[in-house]
């Protein structure tokens, strides 16, 4: 279908992003997916090739991009070619607006230029053992002593947990004050009392690592609150419509991205002497989920246009989140269906794609959370 939401220079910005992904990504996917890693070089090269940290003012390094369509550019593209395991998306639509927003100008020319540069990597670490969906329920501390602040507690289920040379910890810093007691305070790497744990093995999207974060009276400047201390809890809503959105955005372009695949082969494969798409059963799942896809397509780019126009709101993006990342698993599992044993072959598209969609319901919200937002909305 015809999208009118990019210039010439938005899908310029496209091809440079397809030849980033076809020079630098693509020739060490599988290595990089068979070592749970990926090569921490590739954000150095990301940042020279214009596709990292874009959105940074140019006197911080970055090309003083504010456009989300560009964000939406590499979340598209990297979703094509089923490169979940950079964490670009992550950098780019979560990292980089927060170190935007919240960061002081001492802050911005410890952080932001190092970003903008692809020398400084990044993970934010809200989820723990007994506080996933509900992060009000976070037990992280961190209590001022001095100039310092003073961290304990454990994180789990973080992103680019390994890889990352900063996190962004959510900590609750008064502990009687509810919602309006939690801070988020930067940890860098080699700091005292700060230790990784297992990097965890997970169903797909095995080349992002995923890990387990610890904190032993880890000791911090008192410089690396971020933002305004007891605002942390609210920090964190601000960010999340546009966050959910570019999930939206990722499930859709790797749901038409396998579904096309899939077109593809039920024409050339044959059976009972037709190709399988014939079959009336098949080309209706064909018709259905190019239905589908058609609408969801029109409904995230009419989102990308609120963003724009800074009225998204966060039960528009909860709708998306959770309508396209169920689709995006339904189209996973009907196109898998579709290629029969061949489906299971993990030498086939539809295969990862099957390991690595499983995730997309429960990160950054699962389903039925963003089902309770829209309803609680909606007086219920």
């Amino acid at each position: 279908m015809t999208r009118t939401l990019f210039t010439p220079d938005h899908e310029e910005f496209r091809s440079l992003v397809k030849g980033f992904i076809s020079r630098e990504i693509a020739p060490n996917s599988e290595k990089w997916n068979e070592r749970g890693l990926v090569d921490k070089a590739v954000y150095k090269a990301a940042a020279e090739a214009g596709v990292l940290g874009f959105s940074v003012p140019t006197e911080y390094g970055g090309l003083g991009i504010d456009d989300f369509r560009y964000n939406v550019l590499v979340t598209e593209e990297l979703a094509r070619h089923g490169s979940g395991g950079v964490a670009l998306t992550l950098l780019n639509d979560i990292i980089a607006p927060y170190l935007l927003r919240l960061t002081d100008e001492a802050q911005r020319q410890r952080w932001l230029t190092k970003l903008a540069a692809g020398e400084m990597t990044w993970a934010i670490a809200m989820s723990e053992p007994a506080a996933g969906s509900d992060l009000a329920g976070a037990r992280t501390s961190a209590h001022r002593d001095g100039d310092e602040w003073v961290i304990n507690g454990q994180k789990t289920f973080i992103s680019n947990g390994i890889l990352s040379d900063a996190v962004v910890v959510l900590c609750r810093t008064d502990p009687e004050a509810g919602h309006k007691g939690f801070s988020l305070i930067v940890v860098e790497d080699g700091t005292p009392g700060f230790e990784r744990g297992r990097k965890l093995d997970k169903i797909g999207l095995r080349a992002q690592d995923t890990a387990e974060l610890f904190f032993s009276d880890c000791r911090v400047p008192a410089s690396n609150l971020l933002g305004t201390e007891g605002r942390g809890f609210y920090h964190l809503m601000e960010n999340l419509p546009s966050e959910r959105l570019a999930i939206a955005v990722g499930a859709i372009a790797g749901a038409e991205t396998i579904f096309d695949t899939t077109k593809k082969y039920a024409k050339d494969r044959v059976a009972f002497g037709q190709s399988i798409g014939s079959f009336q059963h098949n080309r209706f799942t064909i018709a259905e989920m190019s239905t589908e896809l058609d609408i969801a397509r029109i409904y995230v780019d009419s989102l990308i246009e609120r963003v724009l126009d800074d009225t998204l709101t966060a039960v528009d993006a909860a709708k998306a989140k959770w309508w396209c990342t169920e689709l995006h698993k339904k189209v996973v599992d009907q196109c898998l269906q579709l290629h029969g044993g061949y489906g299971y072959m993990l030498e086939y598209p539809v295969a990862r794609a099957y390991q690595d969609v499983r995730i997309s319901t429960i990160l950054g919200g699962t389903t039925e959370i963003m089902k309770d937002l829209i309803g609680r909305d909606m007086g219920f």
